[in-house]
């Protein structure tokens, strides 16, 4: 009796067998398979060079993506180069705040940018991002070992911005020093768009600001 032979067993033999077609030539013509692109058969030849095609055109989706992202990362690499030059070019360390946040909003187009730092020299005078900061405020940095993102919660950081509208997403980077182990100060950006800073973004980037934005800042520090 011929025992029957089921399709994974075909191919099995046909991938361990990979002349048996050079061998049996004439069964290529004789193969029909269905195709994607209408009601109608074609020949393995022609199903094989589909198969390819439709690889080739995923190929060149992904590569298409990989330019578009590498095109955006060096357009965010550019922004970044040109904030820190500001940074860079500011000699009173006084003056460093104000550079910060114009920077941030005009350099990255973030709509409202504010701080507030604590701690810092006595020698400084007392300026805009010295104003009192509750101890609610100052825990609530201290906890932040990554960025928040999300909506605004009636937080006391939305409010320090001056004569902004009312403020529905935040971004609250908490400034510290390897020096100082707790927080010295925080970083607050606001936006109208209640999905400007969402809670699901990657924070990565923001980190990188955080940290930036720290270095510069500890020049206040005593």
């Amino acid at each position: 009796m011929t025992q029957e032979l089921d399709s994974a067993a075909v191919a099995r033999y046909l991938s361990e067998h990979a002349g048996f077609f050079e061998e049996h030539a004439e069964l290529l013509a004789n193969i029909k398979l269905s195709t994607v692109l209408g009601a109608r058969t074609v020949s393995l030849q022609e199903r094989q060079m589909e198969i390819m095609r439709e690889k080739y055109k995923t190929l060149e989706l992904h590569l298409a993506n990989l330019i578009h992202t590498g095109k955006e990362n060096d357009v965010i690499t550019q922004r970044m180069q040109q904030w820190c030059r500001g940074l860079l070019l500011v000699s009173k360390a006084a003056d460093l705040p104000q550079a910060l946040v114009s920077g941030l909003s005009s350099v990255f187009g973030i709509p409202h940018v504010t701080l507030r730092v604590w701690g810092v020299s006595k020698a400084l005078a007392p300026d805009w991002f010295t104003q009192e900061v509750s101890e609610d405020a100052r825990i609530f940095t201290n906890g932040l070992s990554i960025p928040f993102c999300g909506k605004n919660q009636d937080f006391e950081a939305a409010t320090w911005f001056d004569n902004a509208p009312e403020i529905a997403s935040l971004a609250m980077l908490a400034i510290r020093s390897k020096d100082h182990p707790e927080a010295f100060g925080l970083l607050v950006m606001g936006s109208p768009d209640a999905e400007r800073f969402t809670a699901d973004m990657a924070t990565d980037f923001l980190s990188r600001l955080g940290e930036t934005s720290s270095a510069a800042l500890s020049r206040l520090l005593d």
